[in-house]
C-alpha cells in the first residue's frame, strides 16, 4: 500500500500539472472504487479552477473554491499525467481531463485491486478536517505539532505495542507498516515495547527519527512497491536504503545480527533484537 511518502511524492509530482488549471471534465469508467462516487461529481467539477494540492496522511487534497476532491491510492492505486488521446485500459478507472492556454492534460487513476476513493467534501459541508475520514486522524508526522512530548504525553494509557501505536493513527498519522519499522530501528526501541514503558527521552529520539525517514524517503522518491509507481512512472529506491524492512534472515547493517520477523496485528514486523532494546 502507498504510504506518506509515496502520497507526497504523488503529490509533489501532479500539483505542477493541475494546480491553476480548469476542469474539461472528469471521466468516471464505473460506479465507484472503495466507495460509489459522489452523484453529480462530474457536474460539480466540470469548469471549475483547481487551486492549491494537499495531503493529509494518506489522503491526497485537490482544492477548490467550492470544495474539495479526496483521493486514496488504496492498495494498488497510482495517478499518472498523461497527454490527451491515450485509450485507457481495464482498471484505468478515473480521468481529470484540464486545461489552461497550453493545452490539454489528463490526470489518470489506475487501481486493478479497487481498493481507493475518489470522494468529495463541499465548503457547504463544514470544514474539511471534520470529514469523515479525516476527523480522527492524529498530527502530522512532518508538522510542526509533532514531537517526543507528543508522543509522550499520548502514550501514557497505551500498554500495546508501540508500533501497534504508531499504526493506528490517532495519535501521528502516516507512519505505516515500512516506516515505521525503520523509524524504531534508527531510534533503537523494540517494536514490541508496551507504549507507556517508553521514556520521554526515547520519544524525543522516536519523533527525530520518524521526521528523517519519511524525508528521506520522500526526496528518494518513496518506495518502489509492488503495486506503486510515480506520476512520471520513475521508481522510488528508498527501500535500497532499509535497515530492517523485509530484511529477514540477512545480517543487521550495523551489527552484524540477523533481523528478525515477527507477527503484529497481522503485519510484519522486522527488527534487530541486538540493536533494539
Amino acid at each position: 500500500m502507498p504510504e506518506l511518502p509515496e502520497v507526497e511524492v504523488t503529490r509533489r509530482g501532479v500539483a505542477p500539472h493541475i494546480e491553476g488549471r480548469s476542469v474539461r471534465e472528469l471521466v468516471l469508467r464505473r460506479d465507484g472504487l472503495r466507495w460509489p462516487f459522489p452523484a453529480g461529481l462530474a457536474e460539480a467539477l466540470k469548469g471549475r479552477t483547481i487551486g492549491a494540492t494537499g495531503r493529509r496522511g494518506k489522503y491526497l487534497l485537490i482544492h477548490f473554491e467550492h470544495g474539495t476532491l479526496i483521493v486514496h491510492l488504496g492498495m494498488s492505486g497510482h495517478l499518472r499525467v498523461l497527454p490527451p488521446g491515450i485509450p485507457a485500459e481495464k482498471h484505468d478507472h478515473v480521468d481529470l481531463v484540464v486545461e489552461d492556454a497550453s493545452g490539454l492534460q489528463v490526470l489518470r487513476m489506475t487501481d486493478p485491486r479497487r481498493f481507493g476513493a475518489v470522494l468529495w467534501h463541499a465548503n457547504e459541508d463544514g470544514e474539511l478536517e471534520e470529514h469523515l475520514l479525516l476527523r480522527g486522524l492524529g498530527v502530522e508526522p512532518l508538522g510542526a505539532e509533532f514531537s517526543g512530548e507528543l508522543l509522550y504525553r499520548e502514550s501514557r494509557t497505551r500498554s500495546a505495542a508501540i508500533k501497534q501505536v504508531l499504526l493506528a493513527g490517532d495519535i501521528v498519522v502516516g507512519v505505516g507498516n515500512i516506516y515505521c519499522s525503520e523509524s524504531l530501528f534508527r531510534a533503537g526501541i523494540n517494536p514490541r515495547t508496551p507504549a507507556n514503558r517508553i521514556s520521554r527521552a526515547r520519544y524525543d529520539k522516536l519523533a527525530t527519527a520518524i521526521r528523517e525517514v519519511l524525508a528521506e524517503a520522500i526526496v528518494q522518491g518513496g518506495s518502489t512497491l509492488r503495486d506503486f509507481i510515480s506520476v512520471n512512472g520513475q521508481s522510488g529506491y528508498f527501500q535500497q536504503s532499509y535497515f530492517v524492512y523485509d530484511r529477514a534472515g540477512v545480517p543487521c547493517r550495523i551489527c552484524g545480527n540477523p533481523v528478525r520477523q515477527v507477527k503484529q496485528g497481522q503485519r510484519s514486523t522486522f527488527y534487530c533484537v541486538n540493536c533494539q532494546k
